[in-house]
């Protein structure tokens, strides 16, 4: 009998081109043939073949999206829909550095008031809060559009208008920065520049014949190195993520507080090492599995 041989996990994964991570949950899983755990470590025979997808649902199942849309047309309460508006609201806007609480984010996406409060709280807060949650409307409507500058122009729009940003001469609300900003500490796309950056990262990511995980996580990375606008950068990238999981029928995911070091370190590393926001990204994307879980709603695992 020939004796069998062995390869990593890394070495499985860039031959069946998943994610590690994937490779290891098909070996705990028991759906690799002969793979074998040594301590902590994973050997997977040569020869097997990547584990075929074990469907979460029926062909004739529901998407996220087809329940987001329906749910936002219903003006229903309590559902998905209600969840998601309010926890990708409160994070994203809380990532830039907006106080207000959680619960005061709900209390606004369904009371349309801010409520009473015994501490000060900015103006801005209260209409990015509101405007945010028109972004995603604007997300859920068109997710099946394809990605182009006047869509991500408008959600610029829409995210900073009728704040004081705004009223700034220097500030163009729904067009791209006038003066040169960093992010983290590193230089951005000078002004001159982002048109062209933008039609070009366009260009390049609406050319691919499949769009993956990785793909949608480049496209973030290159977004936010380019920085187009003076300000809202980081939750629009973030809202264009959310919009191509929803539009590749991918399991989108919500940055919380506890993984924003982890996401920062992942933007700065991609270009030499993407396990660190790949995995950060994987992370959150388990947490909105089990949303989907518990609302009942079906998907595929990769």
């Amino acid at each position: 009998m020939a004796k069998v041989k062995y390869i990593s996990v890394e070495a499985a994964a860039q031959k069946w081109r998943i994610s590690e991570r994937s490779a290891r949950n098909y070996c705990a899983q028991g759906r690799v043939e002969g793979s074998l755990l040594e301590g902590k470590t994973w050997k997977i025979p040569s020869t097997a073949q990547k584990p075929g997808r074990k469907p979460r649902h029926s062909s004739t199942a529901e998407t996220l999206l087809a329940f987001l849309k329906r749910e936002k047309d219903a003006g229903l309460k309590g559902g998905i829909y209600h969840k998601i508006q309010i926890d990708l609201t409160y994070n994203s806007n809380h990532i830039e550095g907006s106080k207000l609480t959680h619960d005061q984010t709900r209390y606004i996406f369904e009371t349309k008031t801010i409520g009473v409060t015994d501490k000060a709280v900015k103006v801005d807060d209260i209409v990015e809060t509101v405007n945010h949650f028109r972004c995603i409307d604007l997300i859920i409507q068109g997710a099946n559009a394809k990605l182009t500058e006047s869509l991500i122009k408008q959600l610029h729009f829409i995210l900073k208008s009728g704040t004081t940003d705004s009223q700034k001469s220097w500030f163009k609300v729904g067009d791209y920065k006038m003066l040169a900003n960093e992010v983290g500490g590193s230089e951005t796309t000078k002004p001159v520049e982002v048109a062209g950056a933008i039609k070009a990262l366009l260009k390049e990511y609406n050319s691919k014949s499949k769009i993956t995980f990785d793909d949608i996580l480049d496209f973030h990375v290159r977004f936010e190195a380019i920085h187009p606008f003076q300000d809202g950068n980081g939750r629009v990238g973030r809202l264009i993520m959310f919009k191509e999981c929803l539009k590749r029928n991918i399991v989108p995911f919500i940055i919380t507080e506890k993984l924003k070091m982890y996401y920062y370190r992942g933007l700065k590393s991609w270009k030499i090492e993407r396990g660190f926001l790949r995995d950060t990204c994987l992370t959150a994307q388990d947490a909105m599995k089990a949303t989907l879980d518990y609302f009942g709603i079906k998907y595929e695992d990769d």
